[in-house]
C-alpha cells in the first residue's frame, strides 16, 4: 500500500463530525480501531506482531531478541479535537518507509521494529506518554493505577475493558535493552521549517515542560442574591492568574497556558466553590521555566489572598530538558546530508514526545516534517502530501543507514 492509501484508511477513525478534529482517546473504541489498523498493517507485511505489557504495539522484522534493533514509530491517539498528523504521521510513515526499503531491495543487518506507543497525549487520564513512561520506568505501577479519567474510570479499569491486563504493567528494561536506536518522525508543531523553506528537519532538544494544577477554593452561593462584598468567588483570582501566566511567559521568552478548567458546582446562577485550572508551561531551559512557574504561583497566591480564597498548587507531571543523542543525531545528519539537494536544519521543540521519554535509556532522535500552518493540536494541523512523502524518503534513508549496513 502507498502512503496515500494508508493515510486515507486512518483519516475517518475517531473523527468528530462536529469539530472536524479527532477524539482518539486511550482505551476507547476509536483507539481500538486505530490499534486494529496497526495490527492489520503489520500482519499484511508478514511482520511479527506483539503487544507489550504496557499496551504498546510492536511489529518486528527480524529476531526481536537479537539486540541492537532499530525502531521507528510514534502514536495514534489524539488530544481532544486534535489534528490528523500529530502521531499518526510517524506511524504511517514507518510502514511506508519499510515498504520503500523493501522496494529498494536492501538487506537488513539488524532487526527493525515499528511501534505505536499507547496513550501518548494523555487526553483521557491527564498524563502524557503513559505507554513509554511505564516502559522506561518513568511511571510507577502505583502511580499508573491511580490515574483516573473525567468519569471516574481508572486506568486499570479502562485497560481491562479493552482486553489489556492492568496487573502486568510496569518497567520493561529487557525490551529496551534490545533497542540500539529509536527514530521518531513527527509533523513539526511550529513554523520553523515553513519559514526556512525546508521539508524535513532534525530535532536538537525538547524544552523542559510540565503541568501544574491550581485549585482555587471559595464558597458556593447564590449568584443573584449575594452581595459582591460578601462573596468568596474563586473565579476572580483564577482569571487574574490566567493573565499573570501570559505576562510571566512573555517577559521570560517562554510559553504558559491555562488550557483546561473545571468548575464546581458549575451552575450559571451559582458562585463557584472550586475553580481548578491546569497550567502548561515550557521554556528553553530549566532556569527560565522555574522563573515562569514561580512567578505564576506567586501571583496566584497574592490574588487568592486578596479575595479570601484558599489555593493549592500541585505539579502533576514534569519532563526535564531532553538533549537528543548527539552521536545519533550527527549520524542522521550525515545520512541525510549525502543527498546534496536535501538541507536538514536542526530544530528545538517545546512539545513532548515518546522519543524524549526514552532518551534517558536508549539513543533517540527525531525527524520533523514541515507544517505550513504552524498549527498543532487542532484540526488546522497540516502537511502537504509531497512533504509527507519527502519525510518517508528521509526516514527510509535513515533506516537504511542504521539497519542495513
Amino acid at each position: 500500500m502507498t502512503f496515500h492509501s494508508m493515510w486515507a484508511e486512518l483519516l475517518p477513525v475517531g473523527r468528530s463530525s462536529a469539530s472536524g478534529g479527532y477524539r482518539r482517546y486511550a482505551w476507547t473504541a476509536a483507539d481500538a480501531d486505530c490499534r486494529a489498523w496497526f495490527r492489520d498493517r503489520a500482519e499484511a507485511r508478514g511482520l511479527t506482531y506483539e503487544v507489550d505489557r504496557n499496551g504498546n504495539q510492536w511489529a518486528w522484522l527480524g529476531d526481536p531478541a537479537a539486540g541492537d534493533a532499530v525502531v521507528t514509530g510514534s502514536h495514534l491517539d489524539s488530544v481532544p479535537d486534535g489534528g490528523a498528523f500529530d502521531g499518526p504521521l510517524g506511524v504511517v510513515s514507518a510502514f511506508a518507509a519499510l515498504d520503500e526499503l523493501r522496494a529498494r531491495g536492501v538487506t537488513f543487518t539488524k532487526p527493525l521494529a515499528l511501534v505505536n506507543f499507547g496513550d501518548e497525549e494523555g487526553a483521557r487520564f491527564g498524563l502524557a506518554c503513559v505507554g513509554s513512561r511505564l516502559t522506561a520506568g518513568r511511571l510507577t505501577v502505583e502511580q499508573a493505577h491511580r490515574l483516573t479519567d473525567g468519569d471516574g474510570i481508572t486506568l486499570p479499569q479502562a485497560m481491562e475493558t479493552a482486553g489489556q491486563d492492568p496487573d502486568a504493567i510496569g518497567a520493561d528494561p529487557e525490551r529496551l535493552a534490545r533497542i540500539g536506536a529509536f527514530v521518531e518522525l513527527h509533523v513539526e508543531q511550529g513554523r520553523a521549517l515553513d519559514l526556512s523553506g525546508d521539508r524535513v528537519g532534525l530535532a536538537s532538544a525538547i524544552w523542559p515542560h510540565g503541568r501544574w494544577r491550581f485549585d482555587f477554593r471559595g464558597e458556593a452561593n447564590h449568584a443573584g442574591t449575594t452581595r459582591l462584598v460578601d462573596r468568596r468567588d474563586p473565579m476572580l483570582p483564577y482569571a487574574e492568574t490566567v493573565l499573570a501566566a501570559r505576562r510571566e511567559a512573555r517577559l521570560a521568552g517562554a510559553v504558559a497556558t491555562f488550557g483546561k478548567i473545571s468548575v464546581e458546582p458549575n451552575g450559571v446562577n451559582a458562585i463557584p466553590s472550586l475553580v481548578r485550572g491546569w497550567l502548561d508551561s515550557r521554556a528553553a531551559d530549566q532556569a527560565t521555566l522555574d522563573t515562569v512557574v514561580g512567578g505564576v504561583e506567586k501571583a496566584a497566591r497574592e490574588y487568592a489572598e486578596g479575595h479570601g480564597i484558599d489555593l493549592d498548587v500541585v505539579r502533576e507531571s514534569f519532563t526535564p530538558v531532553v538533549e537528543f543523542d548527539h552521536a545519533l543525531r550527527d549520524e542522521l545528519a550525515r545520512i541525510l546530508g549525502s543527498d546534496t539537494d536535501l538541507k536538514v536544519p536542526v530544530l528545538g521543540t517545546g512539545a513532548g514526545h515518546d522519543a524524549g521519554i526514552l532518551s534517558g535509556t536508549i539513543p533517540t532522535a527525531m525527524l520533523f516534517v514541515r507544517n505550513p500552518t504552524g498549527v498543532s493540536h487542532s484540526p488546522a494541523e497540516f502537511a502537504t502530501e509531497d512533504d509527507c512523502v519527502a519525510g518517508v524518503h528521509a526516514l527510509a534513508d535513515v533506516l537504511e543507514g542504521l539497519a542495513c549496513r
